[in-house]
């Protein structure tokens, strides 16, 4: 994923520097907290909204069952349209695709429409490395770009900025990149808006090669859909001679009829708006209007791998609503940084160790960068138990199980500490197959219940060292059962 993620400490520690921002907690439950409100009202108008959950549920787990025969389809069909696709096994070969193509044009400069896809990849900074400019059209994109910054929310990639800072951005940065702001410019959203407005039309009128991803790829016609609600991906998709866009192999859909239920759920959940102000669709290529040439670059980058997992594939369905890092009280307080990827929050959590396995220190830990209260999974448009997820690679990475990745196998890194809980889970292991030593061990925890520690010693002082110990009761359940049922009921 991208270079501008490489390095990252493991979540804890990038965690415990971010919760010490008081400006950015702040910025951070400012923000989630209005969209997830908004959206819940959006999503309450849909008296079907749990079948339409379900539809989108069915229609992505379908596909990835039969994903071979659609990719397939897929090509055929941009290929009959005038397109040309091109295959992407990891992303170094997506970034050499993309930047050849660029040199093809004679050009060095290209605009972009957000792209979650081109941010996982780190195509800014390869075409940076082969002389060509990439322009970030979305207004959050650009804060973060302008600034120098990383992205830090699928949706809002600027969240953890707030106006004066964004003003202070802009001020300083846009006449190194383009038309400078204005000079009186204040941190009011529609002189900020304006500001960006203007920078970025000069571009979009010179560019001469467009770069986006797409929300949705159509098996059956060959389309590809983008929604947005600033008019910017709009400008990127028809006003250059040359559009390349670089999709995730997940993206796809089978039939046209399946986006009816996609553009209902992806819009309440991400924007809580009953429908995006822009949603562009396109075929290739027509002499009429548009770009003249077309290209798809379809991007696995260990999608197929992570589809082997029977319990992690369900990450690919994600539409990257970002509906579950709004709710999520880990996100709120540590922000998406911290995560060390551009995919944060629960589904970065998942997501990323499995494109990129548990080699890192960062990857090994975002299995655990949550307290598994199950809300993401409670608002996720295509119902991804995202805390099954976690769970499932918890042990994946304490056990030090291998996993592929890119075609090698790699095998995932027990953090600092899981030693211990590995040796902890086997002792647990015994004594539940052992009902006689079990009933000893509680009755004497029950007996000593005074002379225990409030912390755990060793290891254990990673837990309990942001956690009160539970109480030991004064008596045993089995105890307690026996003493007031007479053992009725068939506890043993």
């Amino acid at each position: 994923m991208s270079g501008t993620f490489v390095g990252m400490p493991a979540f804890p520690r990038a965690a415990r520097e971010a919760v010490g921002n008081t400006t950015l907690r702040g910025n951070l439950r400012h923000a989630t907290h209005t969209i997830r409100d908004k959206r819940a009202r959006a999503v309450a108008e849909l008296d079907d909204w749990a079948a339409l959950r379900e539809a989108g549920k069915q229609i992505k787990d379908h596909t990835l069952r039969h994903l071979d025969r659609y990719l397939v389809q897929v090509e055929e069909a941009v290929t009959a349209a005038g397109g040309t696709v091109h295959w992407a096994a990891d992303a170094d070969e997506a970034n050499d695709i993309v930047a050849r193509l660029v040199e093809e044009t004679g050009e060095s400069e290209v605009v972009k429409v957000k792209s979650m896809a081109t941010q996982e990849i780190g195509l800014n900074e390869a075409l940076q490395a082969r002389g060509i400019h990439a322009y970030e059209t979305d207004l959050a994109e650009l804060i973060v770009q302008l600034g120098k910054d990383r992205p830090s929310h699928i949706l809002v990639p600027a969240i953890h900025r707030n106006r004066g800072e964004i003003r202070d951005i802009f001020r300083s940065e846009m006449g190194e990149w383009g038309r400078p702001a204005p000079e009186n410019l204040t941190d009011t959203p529609a002189e900020l808006a304006e500001a960006a407005r203007l920078h970025l039309r000069e571009k979009f009128l010179r560019a001469k090669v467009g770069i986006s991803g797409a929300n949705f790829v159509v098996a059956e016609t060959g389309t590809l859909v983008v929604v947005e609600s600033e008019g910017n991906g709009r400008m990127c998709l028809t006003l250059p001679e040359t559009l390349i866009s670089v999709v995730g192999i997940e993206k796809i859909v089978p039939r046209w009829q399946d986006l009816e239920v996609f553009l209902q759920t992806l819009p309440r959940s991400s924007t809580a708006e009953r429908m995006n102000p822009y949603t562009s669709m396109w075929t290739g290529t027509t002499d009429e209007d548009g770009p003249r040439t077309f290209h798809l670059v379809l991007l696995d980058n260990g999608r197929t791998d992570t589809l082997a997992d029977e319990v992690g594939r369900q990450a690919l369905r994600c539409i990257r609503c970002s509906a579950c890092l709004n709710v999520c009280p880990v996100y709120e307080r540590a922000g998406g940084h911290a995560y060390g990827s551009v995919y944060p929050g629960p589904i970065g959590a998942i997501l990323s160790p499995q494109l990129r396995g548990t080699g890192s220190e960062i990857d090994a830990s975002l299995p655990y960068a949550s307290s598994l209260c199950g809300a993401c999974y409670e608002v996720c448009p295509v119902a991804i138990d995202i805390p099954e997820v976690l769970v499932h690679l918890r042990e994946r990475v304490v056990q030090g199980g291998p996993a592929v990745r890119g075609g090698n196998r790699v095998v995932l890194r027990p953090a600092k500490g899981h030693a211990a809980e590995r040796a902890a889970m086997r002792a647990a292991q015994w004594a539940f197959t052992r009902p006689g030593a079990l009933r000893t061990g509680q009755r004497l925890a029950s007996r000593t219940r005074r002379l225990h520690p409030r912390t755990l010693p060793g290891p254990g002082r990673a837990w309990s060292g942001t956690r009160d110990l539970p109480a030991v009761p004064a008596e045993p359940f089995r105890d307690w059962w026996q003493r007031t049922h007479g053992g009725k009921g068939g506890a043993k």
